[in-house]
């Protein structure tokens, strides 16, 4: 399975791993590697994480405070947000156009 991120998803993984780079020198990209290990997750078990909407999903990565939000779209999986669980649960519905949702 393919696995894309919309720019604005793009954009919240660089800026969280140049946060916690800054927090502490290379834990930034220990957050990219858990952030990879979470999609790997989601393109074994697609189904399994728990549903936002009809075709979206999130899944929790295990060791910060963030969820990869994405859709399966047939060999697709679109990440539509990597967000920190203290955001707002619907800021990633904006992203997506009205069908998409």
């Amino acid at each position: 399975m393919r696995v894309e991120f919309l720019s604005a998803a793009d954009a919240e993984l660089v800026e969280a791993v140049s946060y916690y780079n800054e927090e502490s020198e290379g834990l930034g990209h220990e957050f990219a590697a858990e952030v990879k290990q979470t999609t790997g997750r989601i393109v074994q078990f697609p189904e399994a994480w728990q549903k936002l909407s009809v075709r979206t999903r999130r899944c929790r990565t295990k060791r910060f405070p963030y969820g990869v939000v994405c859709q399966v779209r047939g060999d697709l999986m679109l990440v539509i947000a990597v967000m920190h669980l203290r955001r707002h649960p619907d800021s990633w519905r904006s992203r997506l156009g009205r069908r998409e949702r």
